[in-house]
Parts: C-alpha cells; sequence; structure tokens
C-alpha cells in the first residue's frame, strides 16, 4: 500500500515536471518568435525603410516636400529671343526659432540676444523683447524670425549659440519686384492661414499654380500620434503648373519706366499703358501705376494698389470712342471719308442743353475725316444718327463693351453701357448722342485696345491673351490660340478707318504723336471725370494708335487720370510717340517714310 502511494507521487512528479519542460518551451519559443519578429521589424525600420521614417521622425523637409506641393513658377520672356525670365518663383528661407529650455542662464540669453541683433541689425527695443523670449526657460519652440536668408543662417551657425535653431521653408519670390507686379500678383494668407493667390495671374490661375497636396495615412494612438510599427502610406503631392506670359521683358520695363516718368512730370494720380498684338491679341505690355513690391505687399499705404488699372478701372474713354462709331457706319455704306458735314458748333439730341464741342469751337464745312482731325462732337453727333439707335447700340456690343473680354486675370471688371438701353425704338436720343463721342458709357482700357485692335487688323474682333503657355509637370504643355471672336468689319473698312487716323496724328489734334519715318494711326481723348453734381473739371487723358499703319506690330494705349494739363494732345499722345519709336526700333522695324 505503501509502495503504491510511492510509486503514484512519483509519477505525478514526473508529469509535473514534464509539464513545466513544456512550459519553459513554449515561453521559449514564444520569446525566441518575438524576438524575431522584432528583428524583422526593426531590419525593415533600421534598413528598408530607414529614411523614410527618419524623415518622418524629425519632419523635414523632405517629408514636407512629398506632402505640399511646390508652386508653378510665372515666366516672362524676351519675344525677339524665346529667352525666359522668372516673375514669380519660390525661393528657399530660414525659419529662425529658439528652445529656450536649453539657455540655461541669463548670460547665455543675454549672448544669444546681442548676436542675433547684430547679424539680424536688431534695434534696442527688439533686442531687448529677444532677450524676454530667450529667457522664458520652458519653451521648446520660440519663433524669432521668419524669411530669414540663408547668408544670415551661415552667420548665425558660425556662433555656435546655446539653443538655437531653424528649418528651411519655400517662400515665394518675386525677382523682378515692381516690374508687372498688378499683373503677377501676389501670395498672400486666407483666413485658416494657408498661402492662396492674390490678384493678377496669382489670383486667377491660384488652382492650377498651386497644385494638390499628398497625404500620409497611418494608425494612431490614443493620444493621435501615429504608431511607428502600424502601416503608414505615403501619397506625394502633385506639382502646381508653370505659366510662360505672352509679356516681353524689355518692353515691359522700357515702356513701364517711360510711363512713370510721364505721369511724374504730369502729376497724375495713376496712369495705364497696354501693348497688344493686333493680329493675335498677345499681351506684350501692361503697366498699372503706382506699382508695388509682391515680396512686401503688406507695406504698402493703400490696397487700392492691387488692382490692375487696365482691367479693373471703367471709366468715360471721351474722343478715343469716336473712331469706333465711324467704323460702323462706313462699314454699313452709310458714310465715307469724304461725305460732307456741316458744323453749326451745336446739336439739340434732346438733352437738358445743347451738345456742343472742345471749347465752344465751330468748324463749317469739313468731311468725316474733318470729324476725326479736329474731334468734333457735334459731327459724331450726325453719325449716330445714321446709324440709327439700334445699329448703333449693336456695333457697341459687337466690339464688346459691357463684357469681360475674358483676359484671365484677377480681377476684370465688364464696364457698362446700360444708358444705350433706356429707351426703346431706333431714334437717336440723349444717350445714343453722348454715348458717340464717349460720355455716359464706362469701358475698361483692355477693352479699348481690343477694339482699336479691330482697325488695326482688318476687322476682327480676338479674344486677349496674356498667358502663352501653361506647362504641367507631367510634360503637357497647352498652348493659347489665336481666338477669333466675331469679324466687325470688312477690310475695306479697316483700311479706311486706319487712313482716316493716320490723318489725324499727321495733321489732327494728334501730332504730338507722330513717330519719325514711320505711318502711326491713332486718336486722343480727353474726357471729364462725373462727380456726385456732374461732371467736374478734372479729366482723364487717354491715346489709343498703332503702327506700322501697312502692317501693325501693336496697339498701344496710354492712360493718364487727373493729369495737371489741359488735353492729351500734350499728354498721352506724346507719351505714345515715344512708346511706339522705343516699340519700333525695339522690333528692328525698317522706317517706310522720310
Amino acid at each position: 500500500m505503501l509502495l503504491t502511494q510511492t510509486i503514484r507521487k512519483e509519477k505525478m512528479k514526473l508529469n509535473e515536471g514534464r509539464r513545466n519542460d513544456l512550459r519553459l518551451r513554449v515561453v521559449a519559443i514564444a520569446v525566441a518568435g518575438a524576438f524575431f519578429v522584432v528583428c524583422v521589424r526593426l531590419f525593415v525600420l533600421m534598413i528598408l525603410e530607414h529614411d523614410f521614417y527618419n524623415q518622418l521622425a524629425i519632419g523635414s523637409h523632405e517629408i514636407y516636400s512629398q506632402l505640399f506641393p511646390k508652386r508653378g513658377n510665372i515666366f516672362i520672356q524676351d519675344t525677339r529671343t524665346g529667352e525666359e525670365f522668372p516673375l514669380a518663383m519660390n525661393k528657399n528661407y530660414f525659419t529662425l526659432y529658439a528652445n529656450t529650455r536649453e539657455i540655461l542662464t541669463d548670460d547665455q540669453a543675454n549672448t544669444d540676444a546681442e548676436k542675433l541683433s547684430e547679424i539680424l541689425h536688431y534695434d534696442d527695443e527688439k533686442k531687448l523683447a529677444l532677450f524676454l523670449k530667450l529667457n522664458k526657460r520652458n519653451d521648446p519652440y520660440e519663433p524669432i524670425e521668419s524669411k530669414v536668408d540663408e547668408s544670415l543662417i551661415d552667420l548665425i551657425k558660425a556662433e555656435n549659440l546655446e539653443g538655437i535653431y531653424y528649418t528651411r521653408l519655400p517662400y515665394r519670390y518675386y525677382p523682378e519686384k515692381q516690374l508687372a507686379s498688378s499683373v503677377v500678383g501676389f501670395l498672400g494668407k486666407n483666413s485658416e492661414g494657408l498661402d492662396v493667390g492674390r490678384y493678377g495671374l496669382e489670383g486667377y490661375w491660384q488652382k492650377i499654380l498651386a497644385g494638390s497636396g499628398g497625404f500620409l495615412e497611418g494608425t494612431r494612438s490614443g493620444s493621435g500620434g501615429l504608431i511607428a510599427f502600424a502601416h503608414l502610406s505615403l501619397q506625394p503631392a502633385e506639382d502646381g503648373a508653370d505659366l510662360l506670359l505672352t509679356i516681353d521683358r524689355a518692353l515691359q520695363y522700357g515702356l513701364c519706366s517711360r510711363l512713370t516718368d510721364a505721369m511724374k512730370e504730369y502729376n497724375a494720380k495713376s496712369a495705364t499703358l497696354i501693348a497688344m498684338d493686333p493680329g493675335t491679341g498677345a499681351i506684350l505690355s501692361m503697366c498699372s501705376l503706382p506699382e508695388f513690391d509682391p515680396n512686401e505687399y503688406n507695406r504698402v499705404e493703400d490696397s487700392s494698389v492691387f488692382n490692375n488699372s487696365a482691367i479693373f478701372t471703367p471709366y468715360e474713354p471721351g474722343s478715343v470712342f469716336k473712331p469706333l462709331i465711324m467704323a460702323a457706319a462706313i462699314n454699313e455704306g452709310l458714310v465715307e471719308p469724304n461725305s460732307y458735314f456741316f458744323d453749326s458748333g451745336s446739336v439739340d439730341a434732346s438733352c437738358q442743353k445743347k451738345i456742343q464741342n472742345a471749347d465752344g469751337k465751330k468748324y463749317e464745312d469739313t468731311d468725316m475725316t474733318g470729324i476725326l482731325d479736329n474731334s468734333i462732337n457735334t459731327g459724331m453727333v450726325y453719325v449716330a444718327t445714321k446709324l440709327g439707335k439700334m445699329k448703333f447700340t449693336q456695333y457697341v456690343e459687337k466690339y464688346g463693351f459691357g463684357l469681360k473680354t475674358g483676359i484671365r486675370l484677377d480681377t476684370e471688371s465688364a464696364g457698362t453701357i446700360d444708358s444705350l438701353y433706356k429707351n426703346s425704338g431706333d431714334k437717336i436720343d440723349c444717350y445714343t448722342a453722348t454715348a458717340s463721342f464717349g460720355q455716359g458709357i464706362t469701358v475698361t482700357p483692355l477693352q479699348m485696345v481690343s477694339a482699336f485692335s479691330v482697325l488695326a487688323n482688318g476687322g476682327e474682333l480676338l479674344r486677349p491673351y496674356i498667358v502663352q503657355e501653361v506647362r504641367y509637370p507631367n510634360g503637357k504643355r497647352e498652348k493659347t490660340k489665336r481666338e477669333v471672336i466675331e469679324r466687325i468689319l470688312d477690310r475695306r473698312t479697316a483700311s479706311l478707318i486706319s487712313g482716316m487716323l493716320v490723318s489725324v496724328v499727321d495733321k489732327g489734334h494728334a501730332t504730338a504723336a507722330q513717330v519719325h519715318g514711320y505711318y502711326v494711326a491713332g486718336k486722343t481723348g480727353t474726357a471729364q471725370i462725373a462727380g456726385p453734381g456732374g461732371y467736374t473739371d478734372e479729366t482723364n487723358h487717354t491715346f489709343l494708335g498703332f503702327g506700322p499703319v501697312d502692317n501693325p506690330k501693336f496697339v498701344i494705349l496710354v492712360k493718364f487720370e487727373k493729369p495737371e494739363r489741359a488735353y492729351s494732345s500734350n499728354t498721352s499722345a506724346p507719351v505714345f510717340s515715344k512708346l511706339a519709336d522705343f516699340m519700333l526700333k525695339y522690333y528692328r522695324i525698317p522706317p517706310t517714310r522720310e
């Protein structure tokens, strides 16, 4: 009995030992398996995916660039050689910051503040503020300065300052500064603090230039952070497209510089210039003064300078509108350049008072060419009467007035021709009569250039454009094609009106617009500015012209707001002469007259 119990106990001990051995084996296998998994995972993390997780861990520029797209560049060109120049680009700057937990003493904070203030050119007030920032002791990220140039960072690095760090970030940079600033716009911040294009090209082409952001997905912990050993997936960003403009860099600089000098000479409030190729609709130069530096857009005194007056600011054009209506009457077969007209000096057009010519002049016996030569208001009322209100309005609409041109710039206005719709019927009323010489309706400078191109190119209204090519990061390119909106005039009419406008320059009110050695066509316009109680004594001066007449290479508009001279024949016309001469020589067009 005792022996049986002893044997039973020994068997139980043996079984228990076997179970313990099994447990140890299981544990050992489990530990070995776990160790193997860890080793494999570490191999993946440390060897195969080392770069990815290393960059992810330190939040470096590489991961940033994969998640955030590069904004597209904007280029202008030399239209003679095809050489391109950046107008808007991305430039790496540095954000300077301090980890104040590493600045352990007041002396160290003072040393850092002294050295940084010297490099960053801080005054005593900013140096004190910097010292107080560095002396906090508990902030791992205390921003000091943004958009620091790399040359300054090199100087800071050489000082080996405790607790001072920097990080590289891309910023928008405009290397040409004020040049074409109203055309390009700028990159600002929206309400959420994100970069967004404002005005001009940056605003209109925001989506194309900005590209699309990437994303990083993974398993998050309870605290919201990414779990290092969990699966992560990265969708890279798609960079924005580049834009190549039709604007010629040399023309932009040369024309706008001359316009700036004239604006100062005439003490005008603002000035506008557009040069366009009438054969294609391509904008060669566009100036809106005063200008601003897009790199420092927040330093302007008046935000109205952001508005491109060439497309944004509608105004009553005055007498530069006359050739458009004269061309319509010729096109309808109602008048010829030598058709007779007697000017009595005034005309009753159902207005509150009779319409008169400038300075109350009376020209008596003349013809249609004389009406343009001498800018006779009463003669234009006669021409409008021959057309009739319905035809008159139809031609104004055909020229594109009252509608945006579709230039693809922010922000374009349409002007207004609403006064032409106030009365029904075909009888000429006061609104139509005054519109015949450019009063009572408003237009933009771009609309006027586009309409004058109809006279210059043989009768076609073209869509003006300023972006020649869009270049996508995948290699795709979209080129802007010449777009005919409508044929408005026949070629004979365009040729006749061009000849009449040569007469205006050769012997009419616009003799100051002459260019030695060339036949150029053009028209002056001096328009009173409307105020709350009617028209004021202040005026807008415009000259519109094109040349050479036998094969026009450009149409130029020059406009001054409130210059301190009486007539555009003394302001816009002589400036046109200088600008046209510059363009003719730039394109090396040989003279065609003595």
